[in-house]
């Protein structure tokens, strides 16, 4: 069996490659400079373990001889994990946006020795079909251009270099020489029409088909309903949230939510589960829950948390990237069951009710099968025994059926969303065990993905660490571990907080422009180095940032946490003016900013009443900053915050 030189990576998706009869190379000096030497192009292939059109690809092209062998003739082949180097697939996703007008994966690029691209786009079959071009026919062509037509290529990618550098820096200038006060307010309200011109009435969401479950849309309009009133806004969240739980978006047997919805009734998902999705979304049915006291959001959470425990959790407490569309080359094929599937497992007449119960029909809703649903279900938000026994069952069964494929490495910045997920669901329930997994999984991130110099790495797999950290890095588990201190008050988190927080500004902070770059200037110094701020799948790291620095400042009441704060929201006030909707946790940062919350103050001689101000801060519309003062942790504390020096311990607790 071929064997490739990706045999000593630890991606899941590089290693999925290993056996190619492509010559793959990771992405290394020794790929680059072996480009150099034979004068070849470089074929970059861009995606991850859990993509659909990526095996498809794979199968199609990739596996195949007669396209292997003119990419290991004509070409030098890399392959990159975009979860294990963000950085990579950032600027050259950059790259196939500024060509085609839009992005994915797997996403195609066909660059120089030098790195410098001269054509990108995302799949490709095999051959020409359906209008859409052929791999074979494209490489071909390209071998041949490069061949007779080499400098016309090369210069082609000098102009596309040069454009892209010009445009980043333009970008800088322009958002740091607007003279324009940005009012906050506008901002805002027109953050909100613009999603309520999108918005989806009947059915939720804020697109057609293909819909994509944004959670920051829904926690910055659910802010926005607490802070300024309007059952519109809130309208727009719940109609959101149930349609999403009563689709086949969210695993009625298993837990936990899909990738996306290919229809408008959110009844056919995109397979794979992710964990920054079903972080995410926890966070905002919880925060839901919080603001309207519905038990069906509450419910829904935490099957999601339950979910991501179950089948994203290491033994270390770190959590697993996701979880494959595909089962044995067909996608959604784990998910979907025939009435006589049903009946068969849980026997009658608990199969025919829950065939009722989630729509299981013999014409189905997939390719001939049915997804379970809750769409033409009335009593949607009942939880019956008998029905939730029914899932656990099928649950056993279809684990047995059929296998999914896991992505298990563990990546920093999504960890950061799961521990804020867990934080919120304590906040919100009051049960300490959601609180030890923020806890656990705090610990394993910080003893096994950060130095003892403050600095973040990527990706943890096998006990294997790699990559220099992003600024999402930074920026999501920074902000997660100030809303860890605000459970449980261990100085510790936010001490490591501070020293993210630090690291961040002197790594990554564009002192001239404003913002934050993507990569650090210790990391790997790429084609352009790019200032994101859109808020997409994933909220930037810009955005995250922002909320970072603000909660530091509220915590510490420093000058310099202020001042940091100041300058990165009215960085991204310039960045979003056009199209605030696209940076809806942007929106959220500004307004932590702008509203002075409530800061309570509690000092302690022994024990921290926990559960007093965990209720108290959840039964405020306003946002609440807790210092909690104790004997024991006031000089350590006060480092941090130094108002806490001037308090005097007593005895009695004090607020």
């Amino acid at each position: 069996m071929f064997t490739n030189h990706l045999k000593q990576e630890k991606s899941p998706y590089l290693l999925q490659h290993v056996h190619n009869p492509v010559d793959w190379y990771p992405w290394c000096e020794e790929a680059f400079l072996r480009a150099q030497r034979e004068e070849k192009p470089i074929f970059l292939s861009i995606g991850y373990s859990t993509c659909h059109w990526c095996h498809v690809m794979e199968k199609e092209s990739f596996e195949d001889h007669e396209v292997a062998d003119v990419l290991n003739r004509d070409f030098i082949s890399i392959k990159v994990d975009r979860e294990e180097r963000p950085d990579i697939d950032n600027v050259y996703m950059s790259v196939c946006q500024a060509f085609t007008g839009s992005g994915g994966w797997p996403l195609t690029i066909l660059m120089t020795p030098e790195k410098k691209p001269f054509f990108a786009g995302t799949y490709f079959p095999k051959k020409t079909a359906y209008g859409r071009t052929g791999l074979l026919e494209l490489l071909v062509q390209v071998a041949e251009k490069w061949k007779m037509q080499k400098k016309k290529l090369l210069a082609s990618a000098e102009e596309i270099t040069a454009y892209l550098k010009a445009q980043e820096e333009q970008s800088g200038k322009q958002h740091v020489e607007t003279d324009i006060e940005i009012e906050e307010e506008t901002l805002l309200k027109k953050g909100v029409l613009q999603l309520a011109k999108m918005y989806d009435a009947e059915n939720g969401g804020f697109s057609e088909a293909p819909k994509f479950p944004v959670p920051h849309n829904l926690l910055f309009l659910l802010k926005m309903y607490e802070v300024k009133g309007g059952s519109d806004l809130l309208d727009m969240v719940e109609q959101t949230l149930v349609q999403m739980y009563r689709g086949g978006l969210f695993d009625h047997i298993g837990g936990g939510f899909s990738r996306y919805s290919t229809d408008r009734l959110w009844l056919v998902p995109h397979f794979e589960k992710m964990l920054y999705d079903n972080a995410l979304l926890s966070l905002a049915y919880l925060e839901a829950y919080r603001v309207t006291g519905k038990e069906l959001y509450v419910n829904i959470a935490e099957k999601t948390l339950a979910y991501m425990q179950q089948e994203l959790l290491h033994e270390k407490h770190g959590f697993f990237c996701g979880q494959d569309a595909d089962s044995e080359g067909e996608e959604g094929k784990f998910y979907v069951f025939s009435p006589s599937e049903i009946k068969k497992v849980l026997k009658e007449p608990e199969g025919k009710a829950f065939c009722q119960w989630f729509g299981i029909t013999e014409e189905g809703n997939f390719e001939g099968k049915s997804i379970p649903n809750l769409l033409e279900n009335p009593k949607f938000d009942k939880f019956l025994p008998s029905m939730e026994n029914s899932c656990q069952v099928l649950q056993q069964y279809r684990k047995q059926r059929t296998k999914l494929h896991k992505d298990d490495k563990i990546l920093t910045s999504w960890n950061g969303l799961a521990i804020m997920s867990f934080v919120k669901a304590y906040q919100v329930t009051g049960r300490g065990y959601y609180l030890k997994q923020a806890q656990k999984t705090a610990s394993f991130l910080r003893a096994n993905l950060m130095t003892l110099n403050g600095r973040l790495k990527v990706r943890w797999k096998d006990g294997d660490v790699a990559n220099e950290g992003n600024l999402e890095d930074y920026a999501f588990f920074g902000l997660a571990l100030t809303e860890l201190y605000q459970a449980d008050f261990d100085v510790s988190w936010l001490r490591t907080a501070v020293k993210l927080a630090e690291e961040l500004r002197k790594e990554f902070e564009d002192k001239e422009h404003g913002g934050f770059f993507y990569y650090s200037l210790k990391s790997e110094e790429l084609l352009t180095r790019p200032k994101e701020v859109y808020d997409g799948a994933v909220p930037s790291g810009n955005s995250m940032a922002a909320w970072f620095l603000v909660k530091l400042e509220k915590i510490s009441g420093q000058t310099k946490w202020l001042e940091a704060a100041d300058r990165q929201i009215a960085f991204l006030k310039r960045c979003i003016a056009e199209y605030p909707a696209g940076h809806t946790l942007a929106l959220q940062s500004l307004l932590e900013h702008t509203l002075p919350g409530i800061h309570l103050v509690c000092t302690t001689w022994e024990e921290i009443p926990d559960e007093e101000i965990r209720c108290f801060c959840r039964d405020q519309k306003e946002s609440v900053t807790v210092v909690v003062i104790t004997k024991e942790n006031q000089k350590s504390l006060s480092r941090l915050v130094p108002a806490a020096a001037q308090y005097r311990i007593s005895e009695e607790v004090q607020y």
